[in-house]
């Protein structure tokens, strides 16, 4: 997992419901951690673009409902600022559900577009995104 040169605000909770933008058969998740995540006593860890996550799966074909898996953050709705200046903000939170902590994607199709830092930090999704913002 390499760093991601965007500054980006944690806008996806600990419980936080996302829809997946993939065909790996889930439809919506919940959120149960995020991997990796650091924060002080007592206060529940969030997500954002690029984290990888474990998921519950909520809602999806009857083989993957009630499942655990993990999850990788493509697009949120609050905004971040590249580097560059320019202000990035999807129109929903998504995510794409991954066979491993490698991120090898479960799916191999992935609808809608992906946000750069997130095909810079996981190249294996980048393989299979159709769209790169």
């Amino acid at each position: 997992m390499q760093p991601v040169p965007a500054k980006f605000p944690k806008a996806l909770n600990h419980g936080s419901l996302i829809e997946t933008c993939d065909n790996s058969g889930a439809k919506l998740i919940r959120i149960t951690s995020i991997i990796g995540a650091k924060t002080v006593k007592g206060r529940k860890p969030a997500a954002a673009t690029g984290d990888m996550v474990l998921a519950s799966v909520r809602k999806g074909t009857p083989e993957m409902r009630k499942q655990v898996v993990f999850a990788v953050i493509v697009r949120q709705k609050k905004e971040f600022r590249r580097l560059t200046g320019e202000h990035i903000k999807f129109e929903d939170n998504a995510a794409v559900i991954v066979k491993d902590e490698a991120g090898n994607p479960k799916g191999t199709l992935i609808k809608g577009p992906v946000a750069k830092e997130v095909c810079t930090r996981w190249p294996q999704i980048a393989k299979i995104a159709g769209i790169i913002v």
